[in-house]
């Protein structure tokens, strides 16, 4: 599958592999399907809860990338689960500020990353 991978900084052709490869000390994780970059061995989940279980989570990652974006959920997803947004909302909001359709799966970039988080944190403070 094409994927677009933030360390080759490419589209590449991504090989379907699984939690054992990338995850061996996580045996809960072995049978869960990822994306792996042969060239530069960064990889991304899948959306493996749904019905097309190998759709990739978004666009493979660096390693700080991925730190990023789990950095903004840290943030973002206590909005929604407290239930003081609207998650449509929280989402919305930062689609309109970024100007596309925004989906944290969609970072490529640290930069990126960052203006994500400055949105969330005007979002947080109800600017």
């Amino acid at each position: 599958m094409k994927i677009y991978c933030c360390g080759c900084k490419n589209d590449i052709e991504a090989r379907l592999t699984d939690g054992k490869e990338i995850y061996p000390h996580r045996a809960d994780l072995y049978q869960k399907p990822f994306w792996k970059c042969d060239r530069c061995g960064n990889y991304v989940g899948c959306h493996w809860k749904t019905g097309n279980p190998t759709r990739p989570l978004g666009n493979i990652p660096t390693k700080e990338i991925r730190n990023a974006r789990q950095h903004i959920h840290k943030i973002l997803d206590p909005l929604w689960k407290s239930k003081r947004f609207k998650r449509g909302h929280i989402y919305g909001k930062l689609s309109n500020a970024l100007g596309y359709q925004y989906h944290t799966g969609e970072i490529k970039s640290v930069e990126d990353a960052r203006c994500v988080y400055k949105i969330v944190q005007q979002i947080a403070a109800g600017e």
